[in-house]
């Protein structure tokens, strides 16, 4: 599996996978210095030379010239002439799951969650199993490690219900990401000749892009996993009905969200103290997360957007109010649901537009268009659809994800073969026309 999985990686670059072995030593022997040290002092020596040098690395490919050129600019708006010698360097694919991988094992050994482990191979195939290597979910060592050292049998059902998650991965990519994908860009780049009703649904249509992109690529990664016998955490939880925005990050990127709580929320002090360092550490996370995604102040804007959210439920002690399954019936009650559900879908449609755009001027002019020009008339797109088009596959993806989102599995279950044609069906039918994307998450 060790071999498949370097195999996987250096299809990409095999140059890159140098440093993937360089960093799985790293962890590997620091882990071990940790745990054999007495020292408080040389313990914590070395649990910050492993961090210090993945964070370097991670920093020289992703973040270097993206604060090179920031200072050259914040220089140069001074008056001051600036020339940054930039670097020209390829973004290692998957660099910023695969570190998060190793950094969560080195914190673990460091408080004695868990023992290192001497095996090297299976610290590897820990690092690099290829399912998730490239977009995730992050792994912990706690969860995936013990599965890894353990026989395996082969087991139908659970292989059944790895191709069925698998398809439902693929229907979520190439028939929603990708359709999506032909609208949404038409929208974004062509942003000053688009009316207010276009504009709006391009929003929505990178949402469900983005979406089903993700969520569509950790169906495959989990349902991949589940032929070899492997349980993944999962990753989405049908984010797009929730009710506020904190159970939002409960269900969206699930693993980067408990990852960052787990490993800088808390260590900062999380919930507790004042209300002054509850706020400052919400910000933190929600900021560090946006920069995560990427090198670039639109991400970091989309952080901040999302930690205003968040801040308004936190000060009211909210933020944990919606931990219990959405049920919906004839009452008032269910009414008011829907209400927070489209609320919350409509205020992450426009945090969206800032992920999604160049700039943050380009973000704030697609904004300002939109509630300027009040125009809602159908337009026709250069890809030669009308700008509603697409309306009614993603109502149906609504309909089929609400009806999912009580199930284990999207498709398994009674009648799992009309489910499973009907999926195979929007993969040939659907599938085959739309323009081949590759995964947003891959450049993350």
């Amino acid at each position: 599996m060790i071999v498949a999985s370097y195999y996987f990686y250096s299809c990409w670059d095999w140059r890159f996978l140098f440093l993937l072995i360089f960093s799985t030593l790293l962890d590997y022997f620091c882990a071990i210095k940790i745990e054999n040290s007495q020292k408080e002092s040389i313990r914590k020596l070395w649990l910050w030379l492993c961090i210090v040098i993945n964070l370097g690395f991670l920093g020289l490919f992703k973040y270097y010239n993206f604060f090179a050129d920031s200072f050259s600019e914040l220089a140069n708006s001074f008056g001051l002439h600036s020339s940054p010698i930039v670097l020209k360097l390829i973004l290692p694919v998957g660099i910023s799951f695969y570190t998060f991988h190793g950094l969560s094992y080195i914190i673990d050994i460091y408080y004695k969650r868990i023992q290192s482990e001497r095996n090297f191979v299976d610290y590897s195939l820990f690092v690099s199993y290829f399912p998730l290597l490239v977009a995730g979910p992050i792994e912990r060592a706690t969860h995936l490690l013990p599965q890894l050292k353990i026989k395996r049998e082969f087991n139908f059902e659970k292989a059944k219900e790895g191709i069925y998650q698998i398809v439902w991965g693929l229907v979520k990519k190439v028939v929603i990401a990708d359709s999506c994908a032909n609208y949404a860009n038409e929208v974004f780049n062509h942003y000053p000749t688009m009316n207010s009703l276009s504009l709006a649904l391009g929003a929505i249509y990178f949402a469900f892009q983005i979406y089903g992109d993700f969520s569509g690529y950790s169906d495959i990664a989990l349902g991949t996993s589940k032929l070899f016998g492997i349980d993944l955490l999962k990753n989405f939880n049908y984010p797009y009905f929730s009710r506020d925005i904190a159970e939002f990050w409960r269900r969206w990127h699930i693993s980067l969200t408990t990852w960052f709580r787990d490993y800088l929320y808390i260590p900062l002090g999380g919930s507790k103290g004042s209300k002054w360092f509850q706020v400052r550490n919400t910000f933190i996370i929600f900021l560090v997360s946006g920069f995560w995604h990427g090198a670039s102040w639109t991400y970091v804007f989309w952080g901040f957007i999302n930690a205003i959210y968040f801040i308004p439920l936190l000060l009211l002690k909210r933020n944990r109010k919606n931990v219990d399954d959405i049920a919906l019936g004839f009452d008032f009650g269910s009414v008011k649901t829907i209400f927070n559900i489209l609320i919350t879908f409509l205020i992450t449609c426009f945090a969206w537009i800032f992920f999604r755009a160049k700039t943050i001027h380009d973000a704030f002019a697609y904004i300002h268009r939109m509630f300027e020009d009040l125009n809602f008339s159908k337009q026709y797109f250069s890809i030669e659809r009308y700008n509603y088009d697409l309306l009614p596959l993603v109502l149906v993806f609504i309909v089929v994800e609400w009806n999912n989102r009580t199930k284990i599995e999207p498709i398994s279950g009674k009648y799992s073969w009309v489910k499973l044609s009907l999926s195979l069906a929007a993969l040939l039918a659907l599938g085959v026309f739309s323009d081949y994307k590759e995964f947003i998450y891959f450049q993350f």
